[in-house]
């Protein structure tokens, strides 16, 4: 395959076109306070403040993965999950919410068609919201495109969403044929968000917006749909040749997995925060008191708890280093980005998980039971790690077993 050329000019113009990377990073940084101070009303509301969505938006934070020819600034992902990264450290629950409401601006341009990306980003390349994958609802064929319908749990996203992205199924096709399974673009505006979500409706990640969805008979385009066959795929998306750039080749299973793993770390990165600010301020208890930063019994957890951070963010942003590194190579070699390559990203994502996860039980284990009360932070990345726990995709050994079926080339069955 020979490599891409970009020979497309922008039709939306970015908010700034001179932004760089660095300083979309550094706003993401400074913003952490003030993502920590609305923690307990986001968890109140179920997703973060308006006001701080107003800022993701003027920070250009929904358009670091969107192509540069509809309003994007098309960086790449290792600039998107550090900034995630740098958010959910601030807040877990509000860095899910941003995460998985930004990342399909990239799934947008690798898969929907030219006059489909077009309608989508629209005149001004306002875009932003969920993608929910299981084809919970229906699409009926009409004149001109389908009549969706359904309903979509845990829509992560959707308050603050400009477009919901839905999966559904064919009318009248059977559930278990993925080949009748299409995905739907449609603006927020036909879209009934439910009040389902925060307020502690769920253990953890109230913050997070996970919020289901309905639609009744809504007719949606055709250019706004497209097949949903994006797992299995062995040439390249459309998008990558019609933005002339690799990274819209469509591989999305790390892609998609990042999003969940993202808030753990960040969870990890804020339990330590709060960990530092307890033994810095207290003694031990028993005598000789002393400050417990200086006694080995609170400085072994605390530099545990700092390493699997560290290494989990290590090992996150190697993935999206490794991601961008196989796109490239497909287009300029024509070594396959392969199904296999996608599986082990994510696996290793999946990794990178449990090693946050297990520095919040550490700091968890380690700080004053004062911590556990209710409105205390600590409790809350507790809490909301715990939800990451019981995430279908966070199952690292049935990923495993598929993986090692992919490598001794025997029938994949993962979704």
């Amino acid at each position: 395959m020979p490599e891409i050329a970009n020979v497309r000019a922008a039709e939306v113009a970015a908010p700034e076109p001179g932004l760089t990377k660095q300083e979309i990073i550094a706003r993401a940084q400074a913003l952490i306070p003030q993502v920590r101070d609305q923690q307990a009303e986001a968890e109140r509301l179920g997703h973060h403040v308006d006001a701080l969505d107003s800022q993701f938006v003027a920070a250009g934070f929904y358009r670091i993965l969107q192509p540069r020819r509809f309003g994007g600034y098309e960086f790449d992902l290792p600039t998107f999950w550090r900034v995630t990264l740098a958010i959910a450290s601030g807040d877990p629950g509000t860095g899910w919410g941003l995460t998985l409401g930004a990342h399909h601006a990239l799934v947008v341009g690798s898969y929907f068609s030219e006059d489909g990306q077009r309608d989508i980003f629209g005149l001004t390349g306002d875009y932003h919201g969920p993608h929910r994958a299981p084809p919970t609802g229906t699409a009926e064929p009409t004149a001109g495109g389908y009549l969706v319908s359904g309903t979509w749990d845990y829509s992560s996203g959707a308050p603050h969403a400009t477009h919901v992205m839905v999966n559904a199924m064919l009318a009248g096709a059977d559930g278990q044929d993925r080949s009748s399974a299409l995905v739907a673009v449609i603006p927020r505006d036909q879209v009934t968000v439910l009040d389902d979500w925060g307020n502690g409706v769920t253990l953890g990640m109230n913050s997070s917006g996970s919020n289901s969805v309905r639609v009744d008979r809504v007719f949606v385009p055709t250019h706004r749909t497209t097949p949903w066959n994006w797992t299995r795929l062995t040439e390249p998306a459309p998008g990558a040749a019609l933005h002339g750039n690799p990274m819209y080749c469509g591989r999305i299973y790390a892609v998609y997995h990042g999003g969940l793993v993202i808030p753990v770390i960040g969870a990890a990165r804020a339990a330590l925060a709060e960990l530092e600010q307890i033994i810095t301020t207290k003694n031990t208890y028993m005598p000789p008191q002393v400050p417990r930063y200086t006694h080995p019994d609170h400085q072994r957890p605390y530099g545990y708890a700092l390493a699997l951070t560290d290494s989990a963010e290590g090992l996150l942003l190697h993935v999206a280093n490794l991601y961008m590194e196989y796109c490239q190579r497909w287009a300029s070699t024509g070594e396959p980005f392969s199904r296999e390559d996608d599986v082990r990203l994510y696996a290793m994502v999946q990794q990178a998980g449990q090693l946050a996860a297990k520095a919040v039980d550490v700091v968890w284990a380690a700080a004053s039971s004062s911590a556990a009360r209710h409105g205390q932070r600590i409790q809350r990345y507790y809490r909301d790690v715990s939800m990451y726990h019981g995430h279908i995709a966070a199952r690292y050994l049935n990923t495993a077993t598929e993986l090692a079926r992919i490598h001794f080339g025997l029938p994949d069955t993962l979704f």
